[in-house]
């Protein structure tokens, strides 16, 4: 792992709330090599979603540059942000984000709609995406009819459709119970060791940290390593 995918320098993010300037991220530093599974923890406010964020192009720095893959996040204008994100990176939330009215195959194709793929195309990606995740026999079901953690599977191959190199997690297990979380926390595993994606994910519970590489603290708009048992 010595190349670095990501490298953020001296990054801050500062929001205005009414007259008063709320520092969100001070001077952050940063380097996440290829190929890396981190987990972000902290209090809440501590700015690890803006950290998110700023790696997946949702939001710029007030000062200090994000490099992902070669690419200046930093400079680029909000158009080229999101061609840049459709094919870069994936985002895996805490809430599934489904549209009820869709398939799970079709749920999975939406992010191939703004690509030059045909429609045979998208249906084979999306299909061997949701196929990766263990859901191929789920693929005509509605989300209504899926458990927690399908749904949350399903999710996961959208995210991974477009064959990102980045995929960020918020919370990605937090409205599941333990043992389906496990479950998802070993898939994510899959898809950093076996299918090479790297991930950061920010999340409260420990355990789920321990399914990462390596622990990253967020307190005050700073980060302290914290290794992995």
């Amino acid at each position: 792992m010595s190349d670095i995918l990501a490298k953020l320098r001296g990054v801050s993010r500062i929001y205005q709330k009414g007259k008063e300037k709320v520092e969100v991220l001070h001077e952050l530093d940063l380097e996440i090599p290829k190929g890396d599974f981190i987990a972000i923890m902290g209090p809440s406010g501590s700015g690890k979603t803006t950290l998110l964020n700023l790696l997946g192009g949702l939001d710029k720095p007030t000062a200090g540059t994000v490099n992902v893959g070669g690419a200046e996040l930093s400079s680029m204008s909000n158009s080229q942000l999101s061609h840049w994100r459709s094919t870069n990176v994936g985002f895996i939330f805490q809430f599934y984000n489904l549209l009820p009215v869709l398939t799970a195959l079709r749920n999975v194709e939406l992010p191939l709609l703004l690509t030059d793929f045909s429609s045979k195309e998208r249906v084979k990606r999306a299909s061997i995406a949701l196929d990766i995740v263990g859901l191929a026999d789920r693929a005509k079901h509605y989300p209504r009819e899926l458990s927690g953690g399908q749904e949350q599977r399903v999710a996961i191959a959208r995210a991974i459709v477009s064959d990102p190199s980045l995929l960020l997690c918020d919370e990605p297990t937090g409205d599941l119970d333990r043992e389906t979380a496990d479950e998802i926390l070993r898939l994510l595993q899959v898809l950093n060791r076996e299918h090479g994606k790297t991930i950061v994910m920010v999340t409260h519970d420990a355990q789920a940290a321990d399914y990462a590489n390596r622990t990253l603290h967020c307190d005050k708009g700073t980060l302290e390593a914290r290794e992995a048992a």
